[in-house]
């Protein structure tokens, strides 16, 4: 059995959607945060913050690999959002 090796580095990153309403961003904050909580996983932890007009997201890796998910699920998030508007309109 392979043993784990640990990096000699952790990745930090942070994105922010900033929106045009107020409302649009309370609506993303509260239809995200259920499925939200899920994404951390022992090799990445995100954290959430609602601000006024945005949300950011903060992000903790410990592998690139790891990094690359976290990413990819805050743009699945993004796309979420994106289709949401459109729908709306």
């Amino acid at each position: 059995m392979a043993q784990e090796q640990e990096n000699d580095f952790t990745i930090k990153s942070r994105v922010e959607f900033v929106f045009n309403e107020p409302q649009t961003c309370d609506f993303s904050y509260n239809a995200f945060l259920p499925e939200f909580n899920k994404l951390n996983t022992k090799r990445s932890k995100l954290k959430m913050e609602k601000k006024q007009k945005s949300l950011v997201i903060d992000i903790e890796s410990s592998d690139i690999t790891a990094f690359r998910a976290s990413i990819s699920e805050i743009i699945g998030l993004g796309k979420i959002i994106n289709g949401t508007m459109k729908i709306c309109r």
